[in-house]
């Protein structure tokens, strides 16, 4: 009886563990014969890619904790390197979602036929900043090709940060001091830019407009800030020669190629057409910006699309820089394509004057 007893509850704890529905236990006995159907639930239930879930959600877990203890760790006793080492787990983290977004915004493009002047602002924004960033890591990535190269790049990443990483990579002290070494060494060729205008305006034949383009020169050399009005005064003199795009001298526009952060140690013709590249880009992006508004922009998105456009901004106000932007954007909706030029030279026109962008003569 006993016996019999024990068999029973096992088999009672077997119907339960399995969640078998039957009829089939009379008389307080379990009848053995169990359909096949009834089996399935138990299949349904402990499959196998629940299980590998399971494991997955285990092992995740303790990832993150041996990977706390190791930062603690880290923190506690190399508070240095792992600075360093947050840095650059967070740079990765965001340089992936970037690609991400990148991808998502392509597939967009694709499958609904947006044109990329249709784009909104962000999106156009974010394409253009992750392809600047995808040409400087270029260079890193073929470095550490060869084998055990990666040591070789650690130690270039470490010393050479400004020059071989992205700010994704930078720490926050770093991304304060190279955005005001940059911004630095663009605003050392704005003298130069307005000497070359003044050189350039005595091959101009109109009398007013020459006269024009010269006070517009003396005015920002003198320390004051132009109108808007006054700057689209003299439009017609970057639509065509001798300040077009395309018709600008090779010396004038190697002087404004490090306005954008562009190289002038190259031909002629390959200067000409990043500039043009480069100066239609920014022209679009301001007609995206001007369909959003300024006033949509969050603290850093300003302060951002400002530094692009030549004002460095960090020791500015938040509605100084809005001011500022606005109106950038009342004279950029005024321009045509065929006056892109104007457009690179109000970099020097509107930013020179500045608090933070007073040109070094």
């Amino acid at each position: 009886m006993a016996l019999f007893s024990s068999g029973l509850c096992s088999r009672l704890s077997l119907t339960r563990l399995c969640g078998l529905r039957t009829n089939m236990i009379t008389n307080g006995l379990y009848s053995p014969y169990v359909s096949c159907q009834s089996r399935l639930p138990l299949c349904r239930h402990y499959s196998s890619s629940k299980v590998r879930r399971g494991i997955g959600r285990y092992v995740a877990s303790k990832f993150q904790t041996v990977n706390a203890k190791y930062e603690g760790f880290l923190k506690r006793r190399f508070p240095r390197f792992y600075q360093l080492y947050h840095t650059f787990t967070k740079g990765f983290k965001l340089l992936f979602q970037d690609a991400k977004d990148v991808q998502m915004i392509k597939a967009k493009m694709f499958s609904n036929r947006v044109q990329y002047k249709d784009l909104p602002y962000r999106e156009m924004e974010k394409l253009r900043q992750f392809r600047r960033d995808l040409m400087k890591a270029l260079p890193l990535v073929v470095i550490s090709i060869p084998p055990f190269a990666n040591y070789l790049v650690f130690v270039l990443m470490y010393f050479f940060p400004r020059q071989l990483l992205i700010p994704h990579f930078w720490t926050p002290k770093q991304q304060v001091e190279f955005r005001e070494l940059y911004h630095s060494h663009r605003v050392l060729h704005h003298w130069p830019v307005l000497k070359g205008l003044e050189s350039t305006s005595q091959q101009v034949k109109d009398g007013q407009l020459q006269s024009r383009l010269r006070d517009l020169c003396a005015k920002v050399q003198s320390g004051a800030n132009p109108k808007v009005s006054e700057i689209l005064a003299v439009r017609s003199l970057f639509s065509g020669p001798p300040l077009g795009i395309n018709r600008m001298s090779v010396d004038q526009m190697r002087y404004v190629s490090p306005l954008l952060f562009l190289t002038p140690r190259l031909p002629g013709v390959l200067i000409g057409r990043r500039l043009n590249s480069h100066a239609m880009e920014l022209l679009l992006l301001d007609r995206a910006l001007s369909r959003l508004g300024p006033h949509q922009l969050s603290d850093s998105e300003l302060r951002q699309a400002c530094y692009v456009r030549g004002l460095h901004s960090n020791s500015l106000s938040i509605n100084q820089c809005r001011e500022w932007l606005t109106q950038w954007l009342q004279l950029s909706s005024s321009l045509k394509d065929s006056e892109v030029s104007l457009l690179l030279h109000c970099i020097v026109f509107l930013s020179s004057n500045s608090p933070t962008g007073a040109s070094r003569h």
